[in-house]
């Protein structure tokens, strides 16, 4: 009986590490906020825990990790914004020179806008929507010493997908960005301006557990549209974000080097609500990412046991 048992054993490890591939370890990129951060702790524990491999991150901006997904230096990234990325897409997904593949969604639907606090647009309606900034005046109520005349518009990291010093240019309107670097950082400034009911104006997106924390007014910029966005090259974006379906996208020889862990990257896939569960644990209490996401694979086995390889 202990001998067949054995054999049992050994004729599933031998089975599991075909299906593993020759590659042991898997390499993700982390891009520069919390939700890029989240969903590649989710899938790293349960790649090491339930399918057996190493996993090795690195931190990468979401422009730069393109080049390095194709050569296979890194394996995937989970978090893709489509609409900065078009020229990326056809350089190495669509390019039969590319080795990327398009792994798929990873569920949220995200939202990139200008925002302020709802207390700003009680107080000066107009400000709702971009007409009202072109009001210098109204304008000059975000103003500071960094910016003069002009109203101070928040930005983040310049490597993120970012259209704010066309919509500025071409609709004339009398803002000066500041980039204060981080996430972290607008979260603070939102958070200071706040307290004191300030004038705050900046760049943020959805989902975002901000949202629970803040009320806040989306300003309402011209209407996307494909026409719009298709005058980036000349500098001429002059109307509001699209909606992004965040996807994945993997190195193209992960397949075969790595069939468990290509089939797990493609499959995974949650909602928004579950990423902002995350980012409400890692934001507003204060855990670690790490402790964020194996809080949340304790609480969802029956989402992420689709994600694993029969």
């Amino acid at each position: 009986m202990l001998l067949a048992v054995l054999a049992l054993v050994a004729v599933s490890c031998g089975n599991d590490d075909d299906s593993r591939g020759s590659q042991s370890t898997i390499t993700l990129a982390v891009n520069p906020w919390n939700g890029s951060a989240a969903n590649v702790a989710v899938a790293a524990q349960l790649l090491e825990s339930e399918l057996g491999y190493t996993v090795e991150t690195v931190d990468i901006d979401e422009n730069a990790q393109w080049a390095s997904i194709n050569t296979g230096d890194i394996d995937a990234s989970l978090e893709v914004w489509p609409s900065g990325h078009a020229d990326n897409v056809a350089d190495y997904i669509d390019s039969a020179d590319g080795n990327v593949d398009n792994a798929g969604l990873i569920g949220p639907v995200g939202e990139i806008g200008w925002f302020m606090p709802t207390y700003m647009v009680d107080r000066e309606p107009a400000l709702a929507t971009w007409e009202g900034f072109a009001d210098p005046a109204l304008a000059g109520l975000f103003a500071t010493a960094e910016t003069g005349d002009k109203g101070q518009f928040l930005s983040g990291d310049p490597s993120w997908t970012i259209y704010d010093e066309q919509i500025i240019a071409n609709l004339n309107l009398p803002l000066e960005i500041v980039y204060v670097g981080s996430e972290a950082g607008i979260l603070a400034a939102l958070d200071a301006a706040y307290s004191r009911e300030d004038p705050v104006l900046f760049y943020f997106w959805t989902p975002h557990s901000a949202f629970g924390s803040y009320d806040l007014t989306r300003v309402a910029l011209p209407a996307y549209s494909d026409e719009c966005y298709a005058r980036d090259a000349d500098g001429g974006i002059d109307c509001d974000y699209p909606e992004d379906a965040l996807f994945k996208i993997v190195n193209a020889d992960l397949a075969e080097n790595a069939p468990d862990a290509d089939a797990f990257l493609r499959a995974m896939s949650y909602s928004t609500a579950d990423q902002i569960s995350m980012l409400a644990a890692i934001e507003n209490d204060g855990m670690s990412v790490e402790d964020a996401a194996a809080q949340w694979i304790e609480a969802n086995e029956n989402v992420w046991s689709a994600w694993l390889p029969s």
